[in-house]
C-alpha cells in the first residue's frame, strides 16, 4: 500500500495526495481512538493500583519486544487491504478505508508482537479516555510512513524509495523493539 499511495501515483489516478492522505490519516487516528477507547473500558473492571499496572505492561512489552527480536510471527489476521480499491474509488475513499483498517490495529495482518502491547497498555490505562489516547497514537503512527512518501513525485524517485524502505527494513525490525524496550525500563525505572 505504501508503494501504491504517494504523490505521483495518485497524480496519475487523478486524485490529489494530500486527500487521500488525509482521509487516511484522520480514520487511521479515529479508527485507533475508537479501539482504545473499547480496551479502555475494559480496563476500567480492573481493580489494580497504578504501580503493578505498569509493572505488567512493562513486562507486557519486553515480552513483545523479545518475540519479535526473535522472529516468531504473531498471530492474527493473514490479510492485507483491499488494494482493487485504488483506481475503482476516489482517494479519499480508499484512504479513509485503508487509515481506519489499518488503524485499528487488528482488522489487517499484524507484523508486530508490539500491537499487542499497545493493546494491553490501552486496557492498563484503566480508563476510556487512556484508551483512547493510546489507541489515537497507534493509529497515527501506523499512518506515519504515508509521510515519507510525499517527495516521490517521478518514477526515479519511487525505485529510490524502494530500495530505502528495503535497506532500512532490517534496522527499523531491530530497533523499534528495543526502543520499546527503553521507554518500557523507563516507566518503569519511576515506579520502582
Amino acid at each position: 500500500m505504501l508503494s501504491s499511495i504517494h504523490p505521483l501515483g495518485e497524480r496519475a489516478r487523478h486524485n490529489r495526495w494530500g486527500l487521500t492522505v488525509g482521509a487516511f490519516l484522520l480514520a487511521a487516528i479515529a479508527a485507533g481512538a475508537v479501539a482504545g477507547a473499547l480496551l479502555g473500558a475494559v480496563g476500567t473492571m480492573l481493580a489494580m493500583p497504578a504501580a503493578p499496572r505498569l509493572g505488567v505492561l512493562g513486562a507486557t512489552v519486553v515480552v513483545a519486544a523479545a518475540l519479535d527480536l526473535s522472529g516468531v510471527s504473531p498471530p492474527g489476521p493473514q490479510r492485507q487491504v483491499d488494494e482493487r480499491w485504488i483506481g475503482s474509488l476516489r482517494g479519499w475513499v480508499y484512504g479513509a478505508g485503508f487509515g481506519a483498517q489499518l488503524g485499528a490495529g487488528g482488522a489487517t495482518y499484524i507484523v508486530t508482537w508490539l500491537l499487542y502491547a499497545s493493546a494491553a497498555a490501552a486496557i492498563l490505562t484503566g480508563s476510556i479516555t487512556g484508551g483512547t489516547v493510546v489507541g489515537a497514537g497507534f493509529g497515527s503512527l501506523r499512518a506515519a510512513p504515508l509521510v515519507a512518501a510525499r517527495w516521490i513525485d517521478r518514477p526515479s524517485r519511487l525505485g529510490r524509495f524502494h530500495r530505502t524502505m528495503a535497506q532500512l527494513g532490517p534496522r527499523v525490525r531491530l530497533l523499534t523493539p528495543l526502543a520499546a524496550v527503553a521507554v518500557a525500563l523507563s516507566a518503569l525505572s519511576r515506579v520502582i
